[in-house]
């Protein structure tokens, strides 16, 4: 198939392009290099530098290169900022994924992969999650990605269009030469393995109703993640529509992943505690049933080890990120 891939110069699209291309996909990638970075691209991938809400630009581009389908990553996506600057969330993850669905559809390109998230639950009722759980995102970021999903829901039961939604819980881990590298770096892994006795690793809380008083958090490695892209953009062949979480369904605590990459890294990390952070929840676990049932997905690579490992031997080889 050939496959538009927003944002395929980030994290988790840059392997994500890479595992299509090694599925026998044809991928263009767009990505206005914001976050991203040019280095993490397939050279085997057409790559054009641009926004999505440049509907005149990825027009061209959709009709051009004969675009079958797209698999939508592109978005703002830390949760902190979302809160003190929230018009940036809604301009790009809601208004600029409105600008490519209409261009999409103008173009008469009718399916989509949409990368949403498990922030669009909020704080949960019970665990593991299922899709079912009450959608009350506490943050700008969930609540943005919610409302297109709103939209999708929407273009699918007015006008047929065909979409695969998928929440993920925390994407960690590395895969051949393609890691993690956000400038700042949010995620709780990279900022593990970057601790020193000067800027230690801080762990909010210790006094959680959980087994050592940490949060539990639900680990998927980004190989997995991206296998379940290209199964999901399977899946829009069909007519319909879906959503899906994406995770493992066990979780480890914060005190867990600060042993586990100790013994990895060969050496205490320095750590730090501080009070808990207004909002977190104590545990965050998905429910993978439904991905595994219908998309037949099954986290392969997601075991805490190997994630903690693949992310410690990217970190070794490119110890300033992709800039170095």
């Amino acid at each position: 198939m050939r496959v538009l891939v927003t944002g395929g110069a980030g994290y988790v699209g840059s392997i994500t392009v890479r595992h299509l291309i090694e599925q026998g996909h044809d991928v263009l990638v767009l990505d206005n290099l914001s976050k991203g970075h040019r280095q993490a691209v397939d050279p085997r991938a057409r790559f054009t530098v641009g926004d999505i809400a440049d509907r005149p630009l990825v027009a061209g581009l959709l009709r051009e290169r004969g675009i079958e389908g797209v698999v939508h990553l592109a978005a703002m996506i830390e949760v902190g900022l979302s809160m003190t600057q929230p018009v940036l969330f809604f301009e790009q993850n809601l208004m600029g994924s409105l600008a490519l669905l209409h261009t999409m559809i103008e173009c008469g390109v009718h399916r989509m992969v949409f990368s949403s998230t498990a922030a669009v639950y909020g704080k949960p009722e019970c665990t593991p999650i299922t899709e079912d759980h009450p959608e009350r995102p506490i943050s700008v970021y969930g609540e943005s990605k919610l409302y297109f999903e709103r939209v999708l829901a929407r273009y699918h039961q007015i006008l047929g269009f065909r979409y695969v939604a998928v929440r993920y819980f925390n994407a960690a881990g590395a895969w051949q030469d393609l890691g993690e590298d956000h400038r700042p770096e949010s995620h709780v892994i990279p900022r593990l393995l970057q601790a020193t006795p000067e800027q230690p690793f801080v762990i909010f809380g210790s006094d959680y109703p959980t087994p050592d008083g940490t949060c539990v958090r639900d680990y998927v490695h980004v190989a997995d993640l991206a296998a379940a892209h290209g199964l999901a953009l399977e899946r829009t062949a069909q007519p319909g529509a879906g959503v899906f979480n994406l995770g493992t369904g066990n979780g480890h605590s914060v005190q867990e992943l600060v042993a586990c990459a100790s013994r990895i890294v060969g050496r205490p990390l320095a750590v730090r505690h501080a009070p808990r952070r207004p909002g977190d929840p104590a545990i965050l676990l998905a429910s993978p049933v439904r991905a595994m049932e219908t998309l037949g997905w099954r986290p392969r690579h997601s075991a805490l080890e190997n994630i903690l490992k693949t992310a410690w031997e990217w970190r070794q080889s490119h110890p300033a990120g992709y800039t170095g």
